[in-house]
């Protein structure tokens, strides 16, 4: 199929997922990015938030943790520590982890950038999470 380019998404573990689709949403880290059978190659920073596909005119998300992508040749290749179910956040717990993640001490740069990367990836789960 011409119109339809291939999507892989590789954590630590293992390769989590390796699609045909026809269309691709990705979380960067300074926006969104659609991307379509056809796309100029590219390497980005991904950041934390919901990872989109279409295939066969179905739908379907995940979480994905920040990392990185690849595009080249009709195929996005994503690498992150971890990609989840969106129905496996939950509110209640996403709150709790932006609240531990707002209390951490904040002494030097680096001890700041990483609660920072907490609170936003606890954020982006907050706002995909379904409530029950």
């Amino acid at each position: 199929m011409a119109d339809t380019l291939r999507c892989v998404v590789v954590t630590p573990e293992k390769t989590e997922l390796d699609v045909e689709v026809e269309a691709v949403s990705l979380p960067m880290f300074d926006g969104q990015l659609g991307v379509l059978s056809g796309r100029a190659p590219m390497i980005g920073r991904l950041g934390f938030g919901r990872l989109q596909w279409t295939a066969a005119g179905r739908t379907e998300a995940r979480f994905v943790d920040g990392g990185f992508v690849q595009i080249v040749n009709n195929q996005v290749t994503v690498l992150t520590d971890a990609l989840m179910s969106l129905e496996g956040l939950d509110p209640n717990a996403t709150r709790q982890e932006l609240q531990a993640a707002l209390k951490r001490p904040a002494v030097g740069p680096q001890a700041i950038e990483e609660r920072q990367l907490a609170a936003d990836r606890a954020r982006a789960k907050m706002r995909l999470a379904a409530p029950k």
